[in-house]
């Protein structure tokens, strides 16, 4: 039976460059200059560091500019609120998103199940798998969920005959 999984994954790699060149971009910037503003990275947690809200959402844009040029979807950020460290300086911890969580992996197998293609799905950890008699069925299913869900970032992968 032919089948494909549905996943939601960032290159931690790819993540990881883009917060250096960010870093290194804003200890070069002209209105950084004397600032404490930098991005730490621990895992899929950044931590935005600045001196007041405005260069805190000045980094946050160089910073969303440099991991689309790297292509990672911005979708998978999750900002949290941003706090007074000491004195006037902020900080925001951003979280990116892997794996499909579970409220959305029961969405995908709802979506499928209504769509009356002859596929079924299974959710798989933090993933969803896809399995159906034919190739072009599993291509209309992939069609479907590009166009359903927008607000959540989705990678097909494993895609076997």
């Amino acid at each position: 039976m032919p089948s494909f999984d549905i996943v939601s994954e960032v290159d931690k790699q790819e993540l990881h460059n883009a917060v250096d060149q960010t870093n290194k971009e804003v200890t070069n910037r002209f209105d950084f200059k004397g600032s404490d503003a930098r991005v730490e990275q621990a895992e899929y947690v950044l931590t935005v560091y600045a001196d007041d809200d405005f260069k805190l959402d000045q980094v946050l844009d160089v910073l969303m500019g440099k991991l689309t040029k790297r292509n990672i979807d911005v979708r998978c950020l999750d900002k949290g609120k941003s706090e007074k460290i000491s004195g006037n300086k902020m900080k925001q911890a951003v979280t990116v998103k892997t794996g499909v969580e579970t409220e959305l992996a029961k969405k995908i197998v709802k979506l499928v199940k209504d769509s009356k293609l002859k596929v079924q799905a299974s959710i798989q950890g933090e993933a969803v798998r896809v399995t159906g008699a034919k190739r072009d069925v599993l291509q209309e299913t992939i069609t479907l969920m590009k166009k359903s869900i927008s607000d959540f970032p989705l990678q097909f992968q494993n895609f076997r005959e």
